[in-house]
């Protein structure tokens, strides 16, 4: 893997807490826009992490924008009492370096929980996600993010703002540049800790469905997955309730079994 850099963090919860989970945001976003998740996981009894990735953020800048490079940050982080995570989940860009860092180092995590990932990316997605970073730097008022997502919390609406000022245009760019291709099956094939995919309604729009969801499913048995209704790519921004509720049911562990048993 490259070298990593060091990633900021913040947390919610009790650092004392039994378990830890780490959090991991997509393209463009930022770790406080991981906040609904940290917020719920604290209430629900565990201390989550979350860090801004390489060129976003406070975290360094770099020249390496490979889907390798996020992963071997990922990687070098543990919970401060040591040890594995109790639970990574990423987002987007996040789920698939979360992907590639697990596939990497099995003790890293003991589960993994990817919200509609970025497993592949070509064709029509690739384009979609270069057009909506694109638009997001060419005019990042709020007015603009609440008209393009008008259910979001208003604290979404400010911290997605704030996620594209701080975050390097030319990172953002470089990844979509660099990651070709942008393909990281292998790894989740790789995977041998319990992972749970939360998707997004492929009704609305879903980077993770189709073919590309099929493949990964069928190569891993110890990959499942669940979707949230009426949700686009960001389902704990638009639907956060349901998005916590499959988030918490993954956790306890039922969701994979369940798939076993009914085998």
């Amino acid at each position: 893997m490259p070298a990593p850099v060091q990633l900021p963090r913040i947390s919610w919860g009790n650092p004392d807490a039994n378990s830890t989970a780490l959090l991991v945001h997509g393209l463009g976003s930022s770790a406080a826009l991981m906040w609904r998740l940290g917020d719920a996981l604290a209430n629900a009894g565990w201390h989550a992490v979350a860090a801004d990735l390489r060129g976003h953020g406070d975290a360094p800048r770099a020249l390496d924008y490979t889907v390798g490079a996020y992963a071997a940050d990922l990687a070098a982080l543990s919970p401060a009492r040591g040890g594995a995570w109790d639970a990574v989940i990423g987002h987007s860009l996040g789920g698939a370096a979360s992907t590639v860092a697990a596939a990497s180092d099995p003790h890293w995590t003991s589960r993994l929980v990817l919200i509609d990932p970025a497993i592949l990316v070509d064709g029509k997605n690739a384009s979609i996600v270069r057009r909506s970073q694109e638009r997001a730097f060419a005019d990042n008022r709020i007015e603009v993010v609440r008209e393009e997502h008008p259910h979001w919390h208003p604290q979404e609406l400010e911290l997605k703002v704030d996620a594209v000022v701080r975050a390097s245009r030319w990172a953002v760019e470089q990844t979509s540049a660099q990651n070709q291709p942008w393909d990281v099956r292998a790894d989740a094939a790789m995977l041998t800790v319990p992972t749970h995919i939360i998707g997004a309604d492929p009704e609305v729009y879903s980077l993770f469905t189709g073919q590309v969801a099929d493949g990964v499913l069928s190569t891993n048995e110890n990959i499942s997955m669940s979707i949230v209704a009426g949700a686009g790519h960001s389902p704990h921004r638009d639907e956060p309730d349901e998005t916590i509720r499959q988030l918490l049911e993954a956790l306890s562990c039922d969701v994979l079994s369940d798939r076993k048993e009914s085998k």
